[in-house]
């Protein structure tokens, strides 16, 4: 189980949006400028993902502590990290090459940030509106992203073969030895063996497309991707964005416009307007210059077409839709739903879909977790067993053995 901050890669190609995209969603300072590898090294920084509190529906006064609340909702906190701007060739090391696509391997969910309105080409220079497929750097970014792994894999392949083959131990363990360091799961790498046709087939034997075909698989399965369809508000973009929609099958596309979410942000920190992130609106509270209220207008049209700036709701379906994480409520004294020292409601844990009573127990504490006696969904009152799965938002108690 998890106990540090969920980690969500954003990557894509240069000039495509990435930075503005990290710094509208962590309000820090990176480098942003129409030109490729502006970010060299990975921005690192803290952004947010939206649930709805209880603090409405229950009329209560919520003390956060390792969230905050703005209106009716949490903002639970996410480690962002921004891969540099990614090239054809990147994984034979053209650019900047591997280095950018090992730091994707830190990240279990991937946010890929394309132009969609086609105004970059496949290097990141900036052309015309329309003149580039942005279908193509989906596809580009997932081959690249596929010949790395592949390229890591065929490293040390013949050990792979000698474990299997010589030593007789199972392929799965095998490669899963070998994957775990880049964050895949004994899960997840049976699943691809399964998705792949390969579970059977001796490693020797893995010939021509074998190897690629194992690491889309694991890529898909292990390193799900939400398509942040960006510049959503360039011409041809919305007709652009239907077309990916359409193309790209179960892949949450989420049309985005990381510069409108930005500016908000800012006016938001000199007072102009008052907004809580992903919403589909705002509220003018201060006294904007004549060219920042027509700015502001521009803003509010696109919100209006597409239900907000799309970066919250990028971030959401990366951690809630692709990652299938829910978000639970912790409390040590379930009349008051607070913790010991009476702070209501003061934490929110982001955990795997399926996670059980125990995994949350050991996820707070690993004394809670070795001392489960039972747990209580306080609002249904109903004691959990240690193997009862959690659900999104629900508020749970933990009783252990002291």
């Amino acid at each position: 189980m998890q106990r540090g901050y969920v980690q969500v890669g954003i990557v894509g190609k240069p000039n495509a949006g990435k930075s503005t995209f990290f710094a509208a969603a962590t309000m820090r300072d990176v480098g942003i400028a129409p030109v490729p590898f502006t970010t060299v090294e990975p921005n690192v920084g803290i952004g947010y993902v939206r649930v709805e509190c209880h603090c409405v529906e229950l009329g209560l006064q919520c003390s956060p502590r390792n969230s905050f609340i703005m209106g009716r909702y949490r903002f639970v906190p996410v480690q962002l990290i921004d891969v540099a701007g990614l090239v054809p060739g990147a994984w034979q090391g053209r650019g900047l090459g591997n280095r950018f696509l090992d730091h994707v391997r830190r990240a279990p969910v991937l946010v890929h940030v394309v132009d969609a309105s086609g105004g970059t080409d496949e290097e990141g220079r900036v052309v015309r509106p329309g003149t580039h497929d942005p279908l193509r750097d989906v596809e580009f970014l997932e081959g690249e992203l596929a010949m790395w792994m592949t390229q890591m894999l065929e490293r040390d392949w013949d050990r792979v073969v000698r474990a299997v083959e010589y030593a007789k131990q199972r392929l799965q363990d095998v490669l899963y030895e070998r994957l775990s360091g880049l964050g895949f799961s004994r899960g997840v790498v049976e699943a691809a063996l399964d998705d792949a046709g390969l579970r059977s087939v001796s490693p020797s034997k893995w010939g021509g497309d074998a190897l690629p075909r194992f690491a889309r698989a694991l890529l898909r399965l292990g390193k799900p991707m939400v398509i942040a369809a960006n510049k959503i508000d360039v011409e041809p973009a919305p007709s652009n964005y239907e077309r990916m929609r359409g193309a790209l099958g179960d892949r949450p596309v989420v049309p985005t416009s990381a510069e409108a979410e930005l500016a908000l942000r800012r006016a938001q920190a000199r007072g102009i307007v008052r907004y809580v992130p992903g919403d589909p609106d705002f509220e003018v509270v201060g006294a904007p210059t004549e060219q920042q209220r027509g700015a502001l207008e521009r803003i509010r049209a696109v919100m209006a077409r597409w239900g907000g700036t799309g970066v919250v709701q990028a971030l959401n379906a990366a951690v809630f839709d692709a990652l299938g994480y829910v978000a639970v409520f912790p409390v040590e004294d379930e009349r008051r739903l607070s913790d010991r020292e009476g702070n209501v409601l003061p934490d929110v844990l982001l955990v795997p879909r399926g996670a059980t009573a125990r995994d949350v127990a050991y996820m707070i504490h690993t004394d809670l977790g070795e001392g489960f006696v039972t747990a209580i969904d306080v609002q249904s009152g109903r004691r959990l067993a240690a193997d009862a799965p959690v659900r999104h938002r629900m508020i749970i108690k933990i009783v252990a053995r002291a």
